[in-house]
C-alpha cells in the first residue's frame, strides 16, 4: 500500500497530470525526429531552431498571442535563412546556422531585456511546465501528431535520405524536398516541445535519445522504438525525481537520459568502453 500511495501521490494534482502527459507526448515526438538528426548529422540544426524562436515567443508573450504562433514563425524564419545562406553563399552548414541562430537567439534577449516586466525569460529558456493547461496540453498533442503522422507517411524516404542521399536522387527522390520537410518538422516539433521544456533543454530532447539509440543497435527500427522507450522512462523517472526531491521538472528529465545515455556509452554490448576494454584485455592474454 505505501509503495502504491507512493506512485500514485503525485498525480493527486491536476498539475503534476498534466506536466507529466504534456512531458510523455514531447518525448514521444523529440524521441522520434532525434533518430534522423543524429544520423544526418542535424545536432546542431535542432540547437539552431530551438534557439531561434526565442524573439517570437517573447513577442507572443508581449502581444498576448499564443507563443505557438510566434515560435513557429521565428522557427520556419530560421530554417529559411539558413537554408538561404547556405545555397546562395560558400557558406558551410555549420557556419550559416551558427550566424543565423545566434543573431536570432540575441535579437530574442534584446526584446526579452526591454520589457522584463512582461516577459520572464527563465520561463522562456527553461520551461514551465508545471504551469501547462488544458490548452497548452492540446496544443502539443495536436502539433506532435501532425509530426509524427508527416513522418511516419514519409518514413522510407526519409531513411533513404539520412543513409544514402546518393541512391535516393538516382531513385528520383528530390533530396531538398525532403530536406524542408525535414527541417520543418523540426520547427513543429520545438514548437510543440518548447512549453514542457523551454528553448535550451529542448535541444537535449532531440539529441541524446537518438544518440543513445545509436550505440544500441544499428537498425533504424530499433532506433526509433528505443529513442522512445527512452524518452518516455526518462519523463517518469524525471517526474518523480522533480516532485520528491523538488527539483526543475524539465532539467530532471533531462538528466534522466543523460544517464541513460552514460551507461549505453559505457556497456552498450555494441562498442560499449567497458565491454571493449574487456575484449582488448581477452585479446592480450
Amino acid at each position: 500500500m505505501e509503495l502504491l500511495n507512493w506512485l500514485t501521490e503525485p498525480f493527486a494534482y491536476g498539475f503534476m497530470v498534466n506536466a507529466t502527459l504534456v512531458t510523455l507526448a514531447a518525448a514521444v515526438v523529440c524521441g522520434v525526429l532525434s533518430c534522423w538528426l543524429v544520423l544526418m548529422g542535424w545536432a546542431l540544426m535542432g540547437d539552431a531552431v530551438s534557439h531561434a524562436v526565442l524573439p517570437g515567443v517573447a513577442l507572443s508573450f508581449i502581444f498576448g498571442v499564443p507563443f505557438a504562433i510566434g515560435a513557429l514563425v521565428f522557427a520556419m524564419l530560421a530554417v529559411f535563412l539558413i537554408g538561404g545562406l547556405r545555397d546562395s553563399s560558400r557558406l558551410k552548414s555549420d557556419a550559416a546556422t551558427g550566424a543565423v541562430f545566434t543573431a536570432l537567439f540575441a535579437l530574442g534577449i534584446v526584446i526579452v531585456s526591454r520589457t522584463p516586466s512582461q516577459v520572464d525569460l527563465t520561463h522562456i529558456l527553461f520551461g514551465n511546465v508545471l504551469g501547462t493547461g488544458p490548452g497548452e496540453l492540446a496544443q502539443v498533442l495536436i502539433l506532435g501528431a501532425i509530426t509524427l503522422a508527416i513522418l511516419l507517411l514519409k518514413r522510407k524516404d526519409l531513411v533513404l535520405l539520412a543513409f544514402d542521399r546518393v541512391h535516393a536522387h538516382a531513385l528520383g527522390l528530390n533530396a531538398k524536398a525532403l530536406h524542408a520537410l525535414l527541417l520543418g518538422l523540426l520547427a513543429l516539433t520545438v514548437v510543440a516541445s518548447l512549453q514542457a521544456m523551454g528553448t535550451i533543454l529542448v535541444v537535449a530532447m532531440l539529441i541524446i535519445p537518438g544518440a543513445t539509440a545509436v550505440l544500441l543497435t544499428r537498425s533504424f527500427s530499433k532506433m526509433l522504438v528505443i529513442s522512445v522507450v527512452l524518452g518516455l522512462a526518462s519523463t517518469i523517472v524525471g517526474v518523480y525525481a522533480s516532485y520528491y526531491f523538488d527539483l526543475a521538472t524539465g532539467a530532471s528529465v533531462v538528466l534522466a537520459q543523460a544517464v541513460f545515455f552514460a551507461f549505453a556509452y559505457l556497456f552498450s554490448p555494441r562498442g560499449g568502453i567497458i565491454p571493449q576494454w574487456r575484449l582488448r584485455k581477452t585479446h592480450a592474454a
